[in-house]
């Protein structure tokens, strides 16, 4: 993954793009798919999955732009579909093995993110440039 790639993502994550919208943006820019489109797409997977807290948004993201970029489309052979496949498991494994999990709420350590008291911490804290900017960096290089 290029450093320009990485220093994208970082830089949209910091302009307030969710974490899934800007490592998806950042690392399918290569893909042909504009990207208003890619961002509109990962909306929903922010915060591990609309703020549910599940598989972190940068993870997602990572694997949006996995299957944009590697991904099988209409009327491919299933054999893509495969390859993504292990590319995924491969992206998850190792994103796992350098932050210690692949859940949001566990790499926020329990930081709730769906009440205004968790949400008030995540800001007290700084987790967005202590702990989610790292992530997004990691998954973005991850996906390169």
């Amino acid at each position: 993954m290029s450093d320009d790639t990485l220093r994208r993502a970082e830089e949209l994550f910091l302009q307030g793009y969710n974490c899934a919208q800007a490592v998806s943006c950042a690392c399918a820019s290569d893909c042909g798919v504009p990207p208003e489109l890619v961002v509109k797409l990962a909306t929903g997977f922010g915060a591990g999955l609309g703020r549910s807290q599940e598989t972190c948004g940068a993870v997602t993201g990572a694997i949006l732009a996995l299957g944009l970029r590697n991904g099988r489309a209409l009327g491919e052979e299933k054999t893509r579909t495969e390859e993504t496949y292990r590319d995924v498991q491969a992206l998850l494994r190792d994103f796992a093995a350098l932050h210690g999990s692949c859940n949001c709420r566990e790499l926020l350590g329990g930081c709730d993110l769906r009440t205004d008291e968790g949400q008030r911490a995540f800001q007290e804290r700084g987790y967005l440039t202590k702990r989610c900017v790292e992530y997004v960096k990691t998954a973005a290089a991850l996906a390169g």
